[in-house]
């Protein structure tokens, strides 16, 4: 039979244009302004930071404050109607640390208290200490790579052995940082926006199994993106060898018989403290010597003092609070149960700890108050779900995803065998927040093409909130990545980097004052209408091709 050509181009714009609608997702646009609604005129956002940051910060894992934290959050979600709240030990973590009081003081040329914090699982001293600080300087910049910071130890240990005994010594070396050029706190423009869009250019990656096998780069700023396209065995390699690198050294300076150790501040500056860990957290390694992190601008001053042999003394004290053995890691664990598929799980989370010289509120207060707003709101609005909705606050992400790990590993899948659970097959996604406080611009899809469609008619509604970017592109860093190492739908929002980069990642100004109160409510609208559209959608969300089995490093248990 003949069709006329007018007639053939119509009947395949209309079998096109019925294929389009049918591959749309039923966006509830009456369900996105009640979810506004509440996030931004009834919004509690704020005030589960206050909480956790004035009232229970820092969070640091194992603390007594992670604890106090943990059990404020959980008593909160019951509060909010969330069923099988618990906090949900993943086994021995490390030791409990704690300050009780500290000081550092510079006595002569001229007396100054230092600014300066401790570094956690470091040793307390013997009573107030005093002495002449000795120049013995290492230069730890993780962008060299172990093998380099290895060969680099093992000649410092050659030259320094014998000569530290008792002395208070200065291990960063002298050195002025250069000018501040970058905007301490700034937006992504929409130029940034596009750029992010644009998927990477295709490069053939380090097909490698073994730390060793690693090239490292020549340039340091592209550590940061072979960090980030490093697979998960690889990472976990690296942070071994850290950890090995960080242990020696410690035993090193106890062997030695060092009486104290500063630092300064040179990643950050303008009076900021940028405080991790002295040395290793678990009790079978031996605690770092009482190690204190000084502001560059002070420290900076003792080093020039020594550096030119002007005698300078310093005056410290350091009494810490330490657990004898290992103390169990914790998540805190609530949902909201499902209807007709309730035993499919939607899930949202941010890690709960903390480093400890703020109040923990950007990294990660602030990823964790919005989930906890996002909770409210759901229960608030009394939305139907028909799947089931659980949050997860992850405890040890800043020791290496540890407590997400371990739930991932428990719960649905173990990465080193690729053995699954049931429940492997029972999780539609998993939604993740951790980069400030910023706004959310968008999603990173970590390379799942199949849910660019869904992301765009659900992020579709807060365009005028600014949320325009979609990414093929992998972020890294945090916890979502515990999800997808097994092949589970997980992803991180793109989010506004004001300064946490800047200013306040893991430093003294992570606190309540740099979380922006509108940005944190906007977050807390897109994701629980992201949750809402997942919970109900016909289908769960879209999967890529399982991975491989990766298993761990010979000898390591993680």
């Amino acid at each position: 039979m003949h069709v006329p050509k007018s007639a053939a181009i119509t009947a395949a714009l209309v079998i096109c244009l019925s294929f389009v609608v049918s591959s749309q997702e039923s966006v509830d646009l009456g369900v996105v302004d009640r979810i506004k609604s509440e996030a931004f005129a009834r919004s509690e956002v704020m005030e589960h930071l206050r909480n956790l940051t004035d009232v229970h910060g820092p969070r640091l894992t194992g603390s007594p404050q992670f604890e106090d934290a943990a059990k404020w959050a959980a008593e909160r979600l019951r509060i909010y109607g969330l069923s099988n709240v618990h906090v949900e030990r993943w086994g021995p973590f490390g030791r409990s640390w704690s300050v009780e009081q500290y000081s550092a003081e510079l006595l002569a040329p001229q007396y100054t208290r230092l600014a300066a914090v401790p570094l956690a699982w470091s040793s307390s001293t013997a009573g107030p200490i005093t002495g002449e600080p000795m120049l013995a300087a290492l230069d730890l910049g993780f962008g060299r790579g172990p093998k380099k910071l290895a060969e680099d130890f093992e000649a410092y240990r050659r030259r320094w052995s014998g000569k530290l005994h008792g002395r208070i010594i200065l291990l960063t070396p002298s050195m002025q940082p250069p000018p501040r050029e970058a905007a301490l706190f700034r937006r992504y423009s929409e130029a940034e926006l596009a750029d992010i869009t644009k998927a990477p250019e295709p490069v053939a990656l380090q097909r490698v199994t073994r730390l060793d096998e690693l090239e490292w780069p020549e340039k340091p700023e592209d550590v940061f993106k072979l960090f980030m396209a490093m697979p998960g065995p690889i990472v976990e390699q690296l942070i071994d060898r850290y950890d090995e690198l960080a242990v020696e050294r410690a035993k090193f300076f106890n062997d030695e018989g060092v009486a104290a150790i500063l630092m300064g501040d040179l990643r950050a500056r303008d009076g900021l403290l940028a405080a991790e860990a002295a040395g290793s957290h678990r009790s079978r390694d031996p605690l770092a010597p009482p190690t204190f992190v000084v502001t560059g601008e002070h420290y900076g001053r003792i080093a020039r003092l020594a550096d030119h042999k002007q005698a300078a003394r310093v005056r410290l004290d350091l009494k810490t609070v330490i657990s004898d053995g290992d103390v169990d890691g914790g998540n805190i664990i609530g949902e909201i149960p499902g209807g007709a598929k309730k035993d499919e799980i939607v899930m949202v989370g941010a890690h709960f700890d903390s480093w400890h010289s703020g109040t923990g509120a950007t990294d990660n207060g602030a990823g964790s108050a919005v989930m906890i707003e996002v909770t409210r709101i759901l229960k608030a609005l009394n939305l139907k779900l028909d799947r089931t909705v659980r949050i997860g606050l992850w405890g040890g992400e800043e020791q290496g995803l540890l407590g997400s790990r371990a739930y991932v590993k428990a719960h649905f899948a173990d990465p080193s065998t690729m053995e699954q659970s049931p429940e492997h097959s029972k999780l539609s996604g998993y939604f993740n927040l951790d980069n400030g406080s910023g706004r959310i611009r968008g999603v990173y899809l970590q390379e799942h093409e199949a849910m660019r469609p869904l992301f765009e008619q659900w992020l579709a509604p807060f365009r005028d909130l600014g949320v325009s970017t979609i990414t093929i592109r992998n972020t890294g860093g945090t916890d979502h990545l515990s999800f997808t190492r097994v092949g589970l739908p997980g992803f991180q929002f793109i989010q506004d980097p004001l300064d946490y980069g800047s200013l306040t990642h893991h430093t003294s100004a992570d606190t309540y004052d740099h979380a922006v109160a509108a940005d944190l409510m906007q977050a807390s609208a897109v994701i629980a209408s992201v949750v809402y559209q997942t919970a109900n959608r016909q289908e769960r969300l879209p999967r890529r091709e399982l991975p491989k089995a990766a298993p761990t490093a010979p000898g390591k248990v993680r």
